[in-house]
């Protein structure tokens, strides 16, 4: 009995043994199998994480940028809507300016016996009369904005009045050379039921303007702007002219 109760505990303990073996090596497989599990996904974790920060950080630059674009172009377009708000208001400020300078607020009255020729003018005008009538002659007045410069052929005015013992007919005819060459363009003009001509265009090399020409009595005036840019001042004079026959 002592000796079969040897035989069957021993092989108990030899299977015992390797079992036993076979478990630590099991437990320890499976141990670095779900470390490494772990640290595969703590990687892919990070990995993942370092693309979203990236993609998040150039979503944010690239957001950034179209805003400061989008910025700048609004910035853009509202200054330049703010300085031609300001430029139509200056033109508009000095429009009204020049109109009220421009006014029509005097008269000029020329000698009686030479028709008592009359015609408003702006109030900011100057006029130098060269040449008095009291022994007869030509009669010439220059006007000019705030200042009437020395009289020479050359010298361009706001407005030359001239009054001359001279027929309708010869005033017109000297006129007659540039008319055809195309200098000048003539038209008939009217003003308080007296017909004249009206002649636009380049009178000289130096003057370049408008003229009106009107028979009184036995002498014919000259009212003549030398320069475009005295053209609308000039059209608002020469229609409030009046005169005796």
């Amino acid at each position: 009995m002592p000796v079969w109760g040897l035989i069957v505990y021993t092989p108990s303990i030899l299977y015992s043994l390797p079992k036993r073996k076979y478990n630590d090596a099991m437990t320890a497989s499976f141990k670095h199998t779900k470390q490494s599990g772990q640290v595969s996904g703590l990687l892919i974790s990070t990995i993942g994480l370092s693309i979203l920060s990236v993609v998040a950080i150039a979503g944010a630059i690239w957001g950034y940028m179209n805003y400061t674009e989008q910025k700048t172009n609004v910035d853009g377009k509202i200054e330049v809507a703010v300085i031609t708000a300001k430029k139509e208001q200056a033109d508009s400020d000095e429009i009204k300016y020049m109109k009220l300078e421009n006014a029509l607020n005097l008269q000029f009255v020329g000698p009686d016996d030479y028709g008592r020729l009359t015609f408003s003018y702006p109030k900011i005008w100057s006029v130098y009369i060269n040449k008095e009538v009291a022994l007869g002659g030509t009669y010439e007045a220059y006007l000019n904005p705030v200042i009437v410069p020395p009289v020479s052929a050359t010298q361009q005015f706001g407005l030359r009045v001239l009054i001359e013992s001279k027929s309708y007919e010869t005033i017109i005819a000297s006129y007659s050379g540039l008319v055809k060459k195309g200098d000048l363009r003539s038209s008939a003009v009217s003003v308080d039921g007296n017909n004249g001509t009206r002649l636009d265009g380049s009178f000289t090399k130096d003057i370049r303007g408008s003229a009106v020409i009107y028979k009184i009595r036995d002498k014919t005036v000259t009212l003549r702007t030398d320069a475009d840019t005295f053209k609308p001042v000039f059209n608002d004079i020469i229609a409030t002219v009046k005169f005796n026959q």
